[in-house]
């Protein structure tokens, strides 16, 4: 049994986890947990029987190609949570403990095996980590389903998946013993990990080097800066957020979609700033450049400048 997983994990819980598994003789990996705990299972699985360290599979053009895939463990994924998906992804995210930056590792070999998801699991999950979770996968849809990348198949399920979310995270939030509600709610979260294949944006960007240096939760993060960089990418999706809206059952197209996400978020008690999460504008200028660099930013369907990264950080600040 392992379980120093941080929040948001890094390069030192892997290396722990490794040592743990190297001891133990062990041939695979059963990951229990949210996105954290799956994620670092899968890279542990992963690894444990490389020679190159960690940074070199990062999810840049063929680096995958790198590992030695014969000596990759097979994992098994238990979600606790339904929020990222981790349990049907082939990438892990990790924390470089020294740089505060966050890494995409990635290997179609860290897809689990099987992957175990049980509505029963997720019952116990604090309200704000329902929200949290469940917020994420809906922003797992909505960026995938903005990407401007071609995958029609993935821009379905997108869709579906962002309807699944607002029909039943209400459910939940109200009855967090409504096992139908927590079951659709686990779909959605699988839905959206399969759909962001096509891509995600600066939702991701922005979030991913807040929650790297504050130790903020990613989904909450997320859902703090959506509204900012949805009126931000305003010009280039608004056709296909109206049609995303019709099908939702939402009136009143871009600014009827944009009204429900404010009011969603209030009605979960979600903060409309950062600071409320325990960033601040301190190192604004860091966060920006990290954004830029992070992969998820080359998704986005206007491109993201340092600029323009810091003045959507200002307006979430």
């Amino acid at each position: 049994m392992f379980s120093d997983v941080d929040p948001n994990p890094s390069d030192v819980n892997l290396a722990t986890g490794i040592k743990v598994f190297k001891q133990g003789g062990h041939d695979g990996v059963i990951a229990f947990g949210g996105g954290s705990g799956l994620d670092l299972g899968k890279l542990i699985a992963f690894q444990a029987g490389q020679s190159r360290p960690i940074w070199d599979f990062e999810d840049i053009g063929d680096c995958w190609t790198r590992a030695d895939a014969s000596a990759i463990a097979p994992n098994i994924a238990v979600p606790t949570t339904a929020g990222t998906g981790s349990e049907v992804g082939r990438a892990g995210v990790l924390t470089n403990s020294e740089t505060h930056v966050k890494k995409v590792i990635f290997h179609p070999k860290i897809l689990p095996s099987v992957a175990l998801c049980d509505p029963e699991l997720t019952v116990g999950m604090p309200q704000v980590i329902t929200v949290g979770t469940g917020l994420d996968a809906f922003i797992h849809c909505l960026e995938a389903y903005c990407s401007p990348v071609y995958h029609p198949m993935s821009q379905g399920i997108a869709l579906e998946g962002m309807r699944l979310v607002k029909e039943n995270l209400p459910r939940v939030y109200a009855d967090p013993n409504d096992i139908e509600a927590r079951g659709h709610m686990m779909s959605a979260a699988a839905m959206g990990a399969v759909a962001f294949q096509k891509g995600l944006g600066a939702m991701h960007a922005l979030s991913h080097p807040v929650s790297a240096l504050y130790g903020t939760h990613h989904g909450m993060t997320n859902a703090v800066i959506m509204p900012a960089v949805l009126t931000f990418n305003r010009a280039a999706i608004e056709e296909r957020i109206c049609a995303a809206a019709a099908y939702m059952g939402i009136a009143g197209g871009f600014d009827g979609f944009y009204a429900f996400v404010l009011n969603l978020r209030a009605d979960f008690k979600v903060p409309d700033r950062l600071g409320a999460l325990g960033a601040d504008g301190d190192r604004i200028n860091d966060m920006a450049a990290m954004a830029i660099e992070d992969p998820c930013a080359g998704g986005n369907p206007i491109e993201l400048t340092v600029e323009v990264a810091k003045r959507l950080y200002g307006e979430c600040l």
